[in-house]
């Protein structure tokens, strides 16, 4: 007979928090066009003078994995939609206006590299081929704020599976869209854009590497990184890499876009640590949206799951986790 050992971060569902989010009717009828699914929910959004209406819209199918729910209060839905970091449309907090500018529709993601054949996947592909689960995940800021979000998508090895790499694949590198005439950000020549990040394949492989495409039972909001994102738990934010349009699997570890400006603060690895300080301010402890204060702990709690990813890896020292 099979039991069933419940994961020390399992958490009830009933501790959701029920969702309040506000969009704008363009971003509302673009949306509500593609969802999927059978179930209608209530969705408020601000109408052209600011007043809050309420339709109905369908959600997406998808399974809730209890496996990988936390011992947290999700974070609501109306605060971790309007704190985000989105560096292609401004480098405040306050972008989800401006990135309702990104077109989501068709949108194509090119795997190249070292695999057998490459390919071009869409939204579509991804969600009819790879059954979609709920996964309740911290997100933990370099900035030292944190949130927790139900995020929607599949485990990324089952991509990786897909892609059908070759064994000299030793990284992959992820690379987003590059439109500066809707992220106007993208014109400071300063950034080496477009943005891109890098994981070795073990890291990617890892059972909490998660390729996400919703969140909060919906399509993904575009200050999240629609249509398609990374959520790596373990490490900082900063490395899971929002809007991608490419994944190439290679023999050479990338140098990601922060990297590239200042690997003395972020480096390749980037894994969460209280005792490992970034060089301006203490990672000790973490701002959570919502209120309060929490301890950070190493690989934002996650150890068990991913440390023996680093177990050979004692000479890279505090670079693992800067």
């Amino acid at each position: 007979m099979n039991t069933f050992k419940k994961p020390r971060w399992l958490i009830r569902e009933s501790k959701v928090t029920n969702e309040n989010l506000y969009f704008n009717r363009r971003e509302f009828i673009k949306r509500s066009s593609i969802y999927l699914g059978s179930s209608a929910i209530a969705y408020n959004f601000l109408s052209k003078d600011g007043t809050a209406s309420q339709n109905n819209i369908n959600d997406l199918k998808f399974i809730k994995n209890n496996k990988y729910n936390i011992i947290s209060e999700i974070t609501s839905e109306n605060l971790s939609t309007k704190y985000n970091n989105f560096f292609e449309f401004g480098s405040t907090k306050n972008i989800w206006k401006e990135s309702q500018k990104l077109d989501t529709d068709n949108w194509k993601l090119k795997i190249t590299g070292l695999v057998e054949k490459s390919m071009i996947l869409d939204v579509d592909n991804l969600i009819n081929r790879f059954k979609l689960e709920e996964r309740i995940y911290r997100h933990r800021c370099v900035e030292a704020w944190s949130m927790v979000v139900p995020w929607l998508g599949f485990q990324m090895s089952k991509l990786i599976k897909h892609c059908n790499p070759l064994s000299s694949a030793k990284y992959i590198k992820f690379t987003t869209f590059y439109n500066p005439k809707i992220a106007t950000e993208q014109k400071a020549r300063w950034y080496p854009w477009p943005y891109t990040e890098g994981l070795t394949i073990e890291e990617a492989n890892n059972e909490l590497s998660f390729i996400v495409l919703g969140a909060y039972g919906k399509n993904l909001h575009n200050q999240f990184g629609a249509p398609i994102r990374l959520h790596l738990p373990w490490k900082y934010g900063f490395k899971s890499i929002k809007s991608i349009v490419e994944i190439e699997f290679t023999d050479k570890r990338p140098v990601s876009f922060w990297e590239n400006l200042a690997s003395n603060e972020y480096g390749f690895w980037a894994n969460v640590n209280p005792a490992v300080d970034h060089p301006r301010w203490s990672q000790k402890t973490e701002r959570v949206l919502g209120g309060g204060e929490r301890e950070t702990e190493i690989y934002n709690g996650y150890g068990p799951e991913v440390s023996a990813l680093y177990s050979n890896f004692s000479s890279l020292g505090d670079r693992l986790f800067r």
